[in-house]
């Protein structure tokens, strides 16, 4: 399924003019990256249906709206790489992202209602709200930035507006392209939310405790920016005395040595037991993922390979 989309990104056609508007879009999708969302709307629709390739131009509709988020995140965090190459603010300039970044969002939308009439208000209503909801999230996200009184269940809702809710839409369109019940629909939602839950946490513990041959970057990241993460929101809840002393200050420094404030943090984590906490969270919404799926009315033979990836999702170490 992969090959499948990766060929149909390769040979969209860019024919309108100006040119300049357009390579950066196609600059973008070249990058790369996992295709987690158009995976999980084909193997949605496919515990349904054969035909995984009839509902490409939705899966790519919604991989254009993901990668445009990240063209718009780069830009507003002043992000210098994606991918391993230079972010198209830096490669071009900030007036082309914006221009550029809007122009994929009716993109997004152009491909997504490419779809039979009867399909089409359920596609877009569901495309639409989440595209709201990611919006929301980020605004929250920018907005914990100034607090320091976020509260964990705070930060779920934010990463699950911010995160989830695309996996969950993506499993969402797929099974309504495929004209499951609407039991099933619903319990799908609930798969790719559940699931993005758990990605966005394993986000924040890789961005932590990952390899940075393997993850692609420095580790540390969260910690230098004092990103409100679960990690860091559950160390402030946990530590007493001088430990939550030693975390205050380090949060407070306008000035420290990166690999210093990086290994001191980790060690306050490791002494909370913030990792296993992590861990555990990460597990729990997984679980709450699979038995969602399992609830869905087809042979428990055909939710195999959907079963296989949500596991490979989880072991990832980038």
């Amino acid at each position: 399924m992969l090959k499948l989309i990766q060929d149909y990104l390769s040979n969209l056609p860019y024919d309108r003019k100006p040119y300049s508007l357009y390579e950066p879009i196609k600059y973008v999708l070249d990058l790369g990256g996992k295709r987690i969302r158009p995976m999980l709307m084909l193997m949605s629709y496919n515990l349904y249906k054969d035909n995984p390739e009839s509902i490409l131009p939705q899966a790519i509709g919604l991989e254009t709206y993901h990668n445009y988020t990240l063209l718009h995140d780069d830009l507003m965090d002043n992000a210098d790489m994606r991918r391993g190459q230079l972010t198209v603010h830096k490669k071009w300039d900030a007036n082309t992202a914006i221009l550029s970044g809007d122009s994929m969002l009716v993109l997004a939308y152009q491909r997504m209602q490419n779809c039979p009439a009867d399909k089409l208000p359920a596609v877009l209503e569901c495309f639409t709200t989440t595209a709201l909801e990611i919006g929301e999230g980020q605004q929250y996200d920018m907005e914990f930035e100034t607090r320091d009184d976020v509260r964990e269940e705070e930060y779920i809702e934010m990463i699950r507006l911010k995160t989830s809710v695309l996996l969950a839409c993506a499993m969402k369109i797929g099974a309504i392209m495929a004209d499951a019940p609407k039991e099933d629909v619903e319990l799908l939602y609930r798969f790719g939310e559940r699931m993005g839950l758990a990605f966005q946490l394993q986000d924040d513990f890789l961005d932590v405790y990952g390899d940075p041959k393997v993850f692609g970057k420095a580790i540390g990241g969260d910690i230098t920016s004092n990103k409100k993460t679960y990690m860091l929101i559950n160390a402030f809840n946990k530590a007493e005395g001088e430990t939550k002393a030693e975390l205050s200050r380090w949060i407070a420094a306008k000035e420290f040595d990166r690999q210093e404030k990086v290994a001191a943090v980790t060690a306050i984590y490791n002494k909370l037991g913030i990792d296993l906490m992590a861990k555990a969270k990460m597990e729990e919404y997984y679980h709450e993922a699979i038995e969602a799926l399992d609830k869905v009315s087809v042979a428990e033979e055909k939710k195999t390979a959907l079963k296989e990836y949500a596991a490979k999702m989880m072991k990832r170490e980038k």
